[in-house]
């Protein structure tokens, strides 16, 4: 005998309560859920891995003339009569000894031209911890100048690379003679930017990732507002650029920072008293260009500004860079 359905119900209806018989559904979103979960720790994780690895990178130094120096050694070139007037050449940010190739040899032909890497640049050591405040760079450019028997030394800045100039003649009054400053930016209001690529690079996490994954074409965008628009960026600088670390970029930008931070440049070199010539090239997309005026009211300043050029002079149009150096080292006591 067949027992009839109850009424109201149909023989195939579940009953929605039955434990047994819960919607699939419900665990195939549980099931997502967990993944996407899973997933994105597992990202979260790999970054914050990337950048701790990033940030512990370090290099020793590599190049020809290596000088044992506190803190990390230091690559040096050396051009000219060694019995000459002695001009120092200091880069900027990422650059190296590369970036003043152009001009060496017209200062070469009447001076002894020397160019130091800084500590995490070009073929200098990169150590993963301190060293890299503008004056300690500045201390250790005096200690290699010591070293090189050099007793007293016209010194030339490019960029940030004149703050390292102006620290050492903080530091040492009795070896610079004078001082030269091709676009380096008075005080941090004169700021225009250093491009999309350069902001990415300093955000946290992401900026570690960047530097990770660079390419030659991601530098160059990067490098393209050290000069005019439109001027080609030379393949060597984006090798100069690939070769620093992570640590060694930031910690020297944030440097430069904090020493504008602590008191404007034109401050700076009227303590100093110092024979001074600025050069800047008026389409720089770094520093405005009208800031160079803030020099002006440092005694005895010269300044000069290069129509058509850039942030790079010494590269962008390196007959007129030499020139103008030349003149006034030719001007300045113990300059020729």
């Amino acid at each position: 005998m067949t027992a009839s359905p109850a009424p109201g119900k149909q023989v195939d209806e579940v009953d929605p309560r039955a434990p047994d018989q819960q919607p699939r559904g419900r665990h195939a979103r549980r099931r997502r859920r967990v993944i996407a979960s899973t997933t994105l720790l597992t990202v979260v994780g790999l970054l914050l891995a990337n950048a701790a690895s990033v940030n512990w990178q370090a290099a020793p130094a590599t190049g020809d003339t290596i000088l044992q120096l506190d803190g990390g050694d230091i690559n040096v070139s050396q051009d000219g009569p060694r019995d000459a007037p002695v001009l120092v050449l200091i880069h900027g940010l990422g650059a190296s000894t590369e970036w003043w190739k152009s001009i060496v040899p017209t200062l070469a032909a009447s001076h002894r031209v020397i160019r130091i890497d800084l500590l995490g640049h070009g073929r200098s050591a990169k150590p993963t911890g301190g060293g890299y405040a503008v004056s300690q760079q500045g201390r250790r450019v005096g200690q290699a100048l010591d070293q090189l028997g050099v007793e007293q030394a016209i010194v030339i800045g490019h960029s940030t690379g004149g703050y390292v100039a102006t620290a050492l003649a903080e530091h040492r009054g009795d070896l610079v003679t004078a001082l030269a400053l091709v676009n380096t930016g008075p005080h941090l209001d004169a700021f225009i930017s250093d491009g999309p690529v350069g902001k990415l690079v300093f955000v946290p996490v992401l900026g570690q990732l960047l530097w990770r994954l660079r390419t030659d074409g991601i530098l160059r965008r990067g490098l393209s507002t050290a000069f005019a628009p439109g001027f080609p960026v030379p393949q060597q600088l984006v090798d100069d650029t690939r070769g620093m670390t992570y640590h060694g970029l930031t910690a020297a930008s944030r440097a430069s920072e904090d020493y504008l931070t602590q008191r404007h440049l034109p401050d700076r070199l009227t303590s100093l008293g110092k024979p001074l010539l600025v050069i800047f090239g008026e389409l720089d997309q770094r520093w405005r260009s009208s800031s160079a005026a803030a020099y002006r009211g440092v005694a005895g300043a010269t300044v000069e500004l290069m129509p058509g050029v850039g942030h790079s002079p010494m590269l962008e149009d390196p007959a007129q860079t030499a020139g103008l150096l030349s003149d006034f080292f030719n001007s300045v006591p113990g300059g020729r």
